[in-house]
């Protein structure tokens, strides 16, 4: 994603652009793999050695309060985050833990009139576990 387009997104959303913000939304749209926290800290500290566990953190925080990033918690204990807000859904490898996305066409809807009455579907996500093509 260019820079223009990453700086133009953050505004629309009122945050000011930091070198932090900056730095971490416009890596992690450039990533297809929804990396953790830490994968994030690492990466970007190749380049970027001013980041702390705790500033990536506070900014994925604030990217997601506003609707830039989602979280995806696709294993127990494990969040990683996903800059791709469209709806899809996931396959994960439970060998390897390759993450991929899946087009939200993919699979036919789903019929939310058998949910107890009460209930209101808003949205939903499908987890698809395997092996991948790499295992």
């Amino acid at each position: 994603m260019a820079a223009k387009v990453v700086i133009d997104l953050l505004k629309s959303k009122g945050l000011r652009v930091t070198p932090q913000r900056y730095a971490v939304y416009a890596h992690l749209c450039a990533r297809s793999d929804h990396p953790t926290v830490e994968e994030i800290m690492i990466s970007l500290n190749k380049d970027f050695p001013v980041s702390s566990q705790a500033t990536i953190y506070a900014t994925l925080q604030t990217l997601r309060q506003v609707g830039l990033v989602r979280e995806v918690l696709l294993e127990e204990g494990v969040c990683r985050y996903d800059a791709n807000m469209q709806p899809h859904h996931h396959f994960r490898c439970r060998l390897c833990g390759k993450i991929e996305d899946i087009p939200f066409d993919a699979f036919p809807s789903l019929d939310f009139s058998q949910l107890r009455s009460g209930l209101r579907a808003e949205r939903y996500e499908v987890i698809v576990e395997g092996i991948c093509d790499q295992c």
